[in-house]
């Protein structure tokens, strides 16, 4: 099979929602139906119940939450999948900013009870500036909820984005239960996958019946939900919804969904697997290949022979026998084989590939090669960052000569500001290493104030959740225990211009002088004002202020 060939069967999307939505959930059940587990966990599992395959972190099993992002890959029918699972909470938002910048698209998870929910307006904004294909699945939809045609106008009106009802629901009143969710009706190919109702929680796959029709009010519907009031009743109220919809005026329209203009809409109960294997099934043909990647050397397409890729993550300790670094690779172009010959952009200095690992969460598996779209890891020694391109020598060149160089990676300062405070002197070196390592992976950054006692850490992380993160991974991975003194600062900013007047500055009330792993000087201010203050005598004074390190 061509290259092309095979980049066209590569599909990498990111899975993004508020937290509490069921993201992890779903991601274990596409990996259930994806043929990459016999056994779907649960995000928080009891004694006779295994984890998430995504939450692989001693913490993230702890507190039933995601922290860190992960990689899951699988192949299902032709298609290598490449899963992107991100946290939640937006104290680890800048994971999942980096991690979309790795994806080609994104599905976007609701909660039927809630619909459009301040993170995920959040995550949204973030996929359509990048003008990325937005597929929506409605979860939660074995729970009474909100009406689905009230769910997909708000996303209309919240988003600004056309919505496209792919799947609609199928409810059933029952005397036992209440309202219960039987199945989906697919609008394009006028067609019911109905759900047997399994007898292990959502653990293992359930039964689908699959039923072609002439239309959502087709008797044999009725005949198969049992032919009684309930089910005369069910197919009544599913005729009239898309109907509703129908003259809702909405085409749908591949083209839009590929440029980000239009989401189709899927209906499903990750918790009870009903409605996963139907949106798996009509979202890869519909979600993009790989697309070109914007470089210092303009757009570089996935079939240029050329190798080239970029670090988008670097996760420490995934291998708590070995202790062991891995950097996660984008691959963009040409084709990443053991033994090719690479630069490493920044740096200038070439190297020979390892063989590329495929991942399930913490599970890995040499590959022989990786393709563009496909994320992989390569055990890294502290040389490779955040950001960071590695390219063959016959790569495409920059304007200045040089060889290209991914951009668009974001980094974001710190808002919260904490003193580390060892708890066992003896522990100094390995909490360094522990500082030294987890800034690298980019979930905080490590500054340095002077002192009588010499450099004294302090760590700056976008969300408060991150220290207690750090926390744990310093005693529990590193064997450094230690607590934080927090510390009243929001706003840094990196400075350039004569020592004299920085440290005077620095002296000044409600600010403090720091210094970065770097040794570049950073203040930290305590409310806008004081900023305003500064900045406002920078140019006087021969200073320059900057968001990020210069």
């Amino acid at each position: 099979m061509s290259l092309d060939a095979l980049i066209a069967r590569r599909r990498t999307f990111a899975i993004i929602s508020h937290p509490d939505a069921g993201k992890t959930t779903l991601t274990e059940k596409l990996l259930l139906y994806g043929g990459a587990i016999h056994q779907a966990g649960a995000v928080k599992a009891r004694k006779s119940q295994r984890h998430a395959t995504s939450d692989w972190m001693a913490l993230e099993k702890e507190r039933g939450i995601s922290v860190t992002s992960s990689v899951l890959q699988f192949e299902y029918h032709g298609y290598q999948v490449n899963l992107l699972d991100t946290p939640g909470h937006q104290d680890f938002g800048e994971d999942t900013y980096r991690v979309l910048i790795a994806a080609d698209s994104a599905v976007m998870l609701l909660d039927n009870r809630k619909g459009v929910e301040e993170r995920t307006r959040q995550l949204f904004d973030v996929c359509r500036r990048r003008r990325m294909p937005i597929f929506t699945v409605v979860n939660k939809c074995d729970r009474v909820g909100e009406d689905p045609l009230k769910l997909v106008s708000d996303l209309e009106a919240e988003l600004g984005i056309t919505a496209v009802a792919a799947h609609w629901p199928i409810h059933q009143d029952t005397a036992e239960q209440g309202q219960v969710f039987v199945g989906v009706y697919d609008r394009r190919r006028t067609r019911a996958f109905l759900f047997e109702r399994g007898t292990h929680h959502g653990a293992q796959r359930v039964e689908t019946r699959t039923l072609d029709l002439d239309g959502p009010d087709d008797q044999r519907l009725v005949d198969a939900l049992g032919g009684d009031e309930t089910a005369v009743a069910a197919v009544a109220k599913l005729a009239h919804d898309i109907e509703l919809l129908d003259m809702a005026g909405h085409e749908f329209d591949a083209q839009a969904i590929l440029a980000g203009e239009q989401t189709p809409v899927y209906f499903a109960s990750a918790i009870t697997n009903f409605g996963v294997e139907p949106f798996l099934e009509d979202f890869l043909p519909l979600a993009p290949s790989p697309v070109a990647r914007e470089s210092s050397a303009g757009p570089v397409p996935p079939g240029l022979d050329a190798f080239t890729a970029f670090v988008f993550k670097v996760q420490a300790n995934m291998d708590p026998r070995h202790r062991d670094r891995i950097a996660f690779l984008r691959v963009c172009s040409g084709r990443y084989a053991a033994g090719l010959d690479v630069v490493h952009v920044r740096t200038g200095k070439g190297f020979k590939l390892a063989p590329p690992q495929q991942f399930l969460g913490r599970e890995r598996a040499f590959a022989e090669e990786a393709l563009p779209g496909d994320v992989v890891g390569v055990h890294d020694r502290g040389s490779l960052r955040i950001g960071d391109t590695l390219a063959s020598p016959d790569a495409p060149k920059a304007p200045d000569g040089k060889l290209l160089e991914y951009v668009g990676i974001p980094r974001f300062a710190p808002e919260h500001f904490a003193r580390i405070l060892s708890r066992d002197p003896l522990r100094r070196k390995a909490l360094d290493k522990g500082l030294r390592e987890l800034t690298e992976e980019g979930a905080a950054q490590v500054f340095f104030a002077e002192s009588m006692m010499g450099p004294v850490p302090i760590v700056g992380a976008v969300g408060l959740l991150q220290f207690d993160v750090m926390l744990h991974r310093l005693e529990h991975e590193y064997g450094a225990p230690c607590s934080l003194e927090k510390l009243p600062f929001r706003y840094p900013r990196w400075v350039t211009g004569p020592e004299k007047e920085i440290q005077k500055l620095g002296e000044s009330q409600d600010l403090q002088l720091l210094y970065d792993a770097k040794n570049h000087p950073v203040l930290l201010f305590r409310d806008e004002w004081r900023l305003r203050w500064a900045l406002e005598r920078a140019e006087q004074l021969g200073l320059k202020f900057f968001e990020a390190a210069p």
